[in-house]
């Protein structure tokens, strides 16, 4: 399975029936592809709309999600300003968020919206997002440009929040983030633990009832 729909299947694993998340733009974007049929989970966008239907739908040329892409809207949906959009997040309505990262830290401290020196077209929601929501999921690629490490002992990045992120995903395991410290606890299939600890700056231990991921 490619790398991206792998860590969108496990990260809708995480979803449960009458859930509103929101999903960041790219990976987690993917995740609605993959959530179970026999649940119905709500999906919603800050630049205005909840039931934010599958990648790949009918989508409508005039409705775009926060990524800019065509979008389209599950029936029972809705469309509304973007005070409306930020009220939902700030009010604590979110169940979850799922964002993507630039990097990570032990500590859950997340930098997501900016390199120094780069231009940029600003932070977008994700500041209010990771605050706002009830749990926060960071879905990337385990590892960066030059196989660099993006699982940080500490966030060399601007951070958009700290100590926000409850667990991560990629494409070579599950982290949790727990107030004992950051705990492997899911391995993606082929990938061995030799590979996760060359690839994760970050001190991590290994919960004693790891396991593959289901995926």
């Amino acid at each position: 399975m490619e790398s991206r729909c792998l860590i969108a299947k496990r990260v809708a694993q995480e979803f449960k029936d009458g859930d509103l998340v929101n999903l960041g733009i790219g990976i987690p974007t993917l995740a609605a592809n993959y959530i179970p049929k026999n649940i119905s989970v709500t999906l919603h966008s800050e630049n205005g709309f909840v039931g934010l239907g599958p990648v790949g739908a009918l989508v409508d040329r005039d409705l775009t999600n926060a990524g800019g892409q065509p979008a389209s809207i599950s029936p029972g949906g809705a469309t509304f300003d973007s005070a409306l959009s930020f009220a939902i997040i700030r009010g604590g309505h979110l169940t979850a968020t799922v964002l993507g990262a630039l990097e990570v830290d032990q500590e859950g401290n997340l930098a997501n919206w900016t390199i120094p020196g780069k231009l940029v077209p600003g932070m977008g929601g994700a500041m209010d997002l990771v605050v706002g929501a009830k749990r926060v999921i960071v879905a990337m690629e385990h590892v960066g440009k030059g196989d660099s490490s993006r699982i940080m002992k500490k966030c060399t990045l601007p951070l958009t929040a700290a100590g926000a992120v409850e667990m991560i995903v990629t494409d070579y395991c599950v982290f949790k983030i727990t107030s004992h410290g950051m705990i492997l606890t899911e391995i993606a299939p082929g990938v061995s633990l030799e590979t996760i600890r060359a690839a994760t700056e970050a001190d991590y231990s290994i919960s004693t009832e790891l396991k593959e991921m289901a995926v």
